[in-house]
């Protein structure tokens, strides 16, 4: 009884302490000119400034997503993808790991009420990194499983106390149980691997686990996410945790290209507009120069509209209690595993009007379209392989992708 009058108050207390969408997405306005400034020597660093978290933290960010009960704010996942967005105009490593670390705060929301006890009941600011590589074995033992494994990519980890970790139930008996395992800092060594040409700042490091032990209640089923049935769903009621776990994830890790593709057109506009070339000829009557800024305007804001529109019908669906549609999920699938591909192709464009001016380090150039063509790689932005499956599945062929 105790326990559940604490958290009702901090409850009551959060929720008139919420601050509105336009605010949240001012504060993350506010940090861009300090990300700017820090991007070249995070990347020197491989890692997100420790100031930069801080700042984050005190600006709210990491709350947009985070259930009421455990001091987040709730709010509709288009204020989180915008907040993305913005953070990517200053510096996409920075973007990119608020986008994996802030959508875990919303997954803590679907594992039972326990797991997030253990994470956030001494203290709500507590951060999850990830990998989820279904390269984790987990073997059943009394009251949860015995688990190991080696992962990739663990993005920010450096700064998260606690990590979700993908993994299969006792995998050689050709279970296809797929679940998150949550674990604490102390069961998992951080593996510093991260050496890149992209994204560099984000620390995406190794992650080794050495046969620890994972209660039952850690763990979350992706078949649970799938079917948007959790077991968190007991006390977190709120539509936003009934959308499809695989939907919000994909857009963690593919949204902040839009705001680097943003900030690359706008650092090449006020550049070409006063470029003149060797030959004496004006970047700003240069036709691909023109083509390539209008181009990529409108592909923005496109992005932007096919994004919102997306989770405004999950939302809405989750609501009502309606089920999305496998075939609407495909092709959500599809449309987020685009936007890296189309970001790098603009970018590539832009950079190449720049002429040999813009490859110097003194300019951002360089940076955001190795940063872009870098988050292209992650494997939910195959765009590729996705959208042959879900051609495929027009044409009457079975669906083989069920992270959707």
């Amino acid at each position: 009884m105790a326990r559940t009058q604490e958290v009702a108050s901090r409850t009551a207390e959060v929720e008139t302490a919420i601050p509105t969408a336009d605010e949240i997405l001012a504060r993350a306005r506010a940090l861009v000119p300090a990300l700017r400034e820090r991007a070249k020597q995070a990347e020197k660093n491989r890692r997100i400034p420790d100031e930069t978290i801080a700042e984050m933290q005190a600006a709210g960010l990491f709350r947009v997503l985070q259930p009421k009960r455990w001091g987040g704010y709730e709010m509709h996942p288009n204020v989180f993808y915008d907040t993305m967005i913005t953070l990517a105009e200053g510096d996409m490593s920075t973007a990119w790991c608020y986008g994996v670390i802030g959508c875990h705060n919303w997954q803590m929301g679907l594992f039972d009420d326990q797991a997030a006890q253990d994470v956030w009941s001494k203290d709500t600011s507590v951060l999850v990194s990830s990998t989820y590589m279904l390269t984790g074995k987990a073997m059943p033992v009394d009251g949860g499983y015995r688990f190991s494994g080696h992962w990739r990519f663990s993005s920010g980890s450096e700064h998260c106390d606690w990590i979700f970790l993908g993994g299969l139930v006792d995998p050689e008996s050709g279970n296809t149980d797929a679940r998150t395992f949550l674990l604490p800092r102390s069961d998992y060594e951080i593996v510093d691997t991260w050496d890149t040409h992209g994204l560099r700042a984000t620390g995406s490091h190794d992650i080794i686990v050495k046969d620890v032990f994972v209660p039952e209640y850690r763990t979350h089923k992706m078949v649970d996410g799938l079917m948007c049935n959790s077991p968190g769903n007991a006390v977190n009621t709120a539509p936003l945790y009934r959308m499809p776990f695989a939907q919000i994830f994909i857009r963690s890790v593919s949204t902040s290209a839009i705001g680097a593709l943003q900030h690359m057109l706008d650092e090449f506009i006020d550049y070409a507009r006063v470029r003149t070339t060797v030959t004496g000829a004006k970047t700003a009557q240069d036709a691909s120069a023109q083509l390539v800024c209008a181009e990529a305007a409108a592909s923005i804001d496109e992005m932007k509209t096919v994004l919102h529109h997306n989770m405004d019908v999950m939302y809405d669906k989750a609501a009502n209690g309606v089920f999305v549609p496998i075939p609407d999920r495909l092709m959500y699938r599809y449309q987020s595993a685009e936007v890296p591909e189309r970001c790098s192709n603009l970018a590539q464009r832009i950079f190449k009007a720049g002429g040999g001016s813009a490859a110097f380090n003194t300019k951002p150039f360089s940076r955001i379209f190795t940063d872009i063509s870098t988050g292209r790689q992650h494997a939910a932005n195959q765009a590729d392989s996705i959208g042959r499956n879900w051609g495929g599945v027009m044409l009457g062929l079975d669906n083989t992708d069920y992270f959707i």
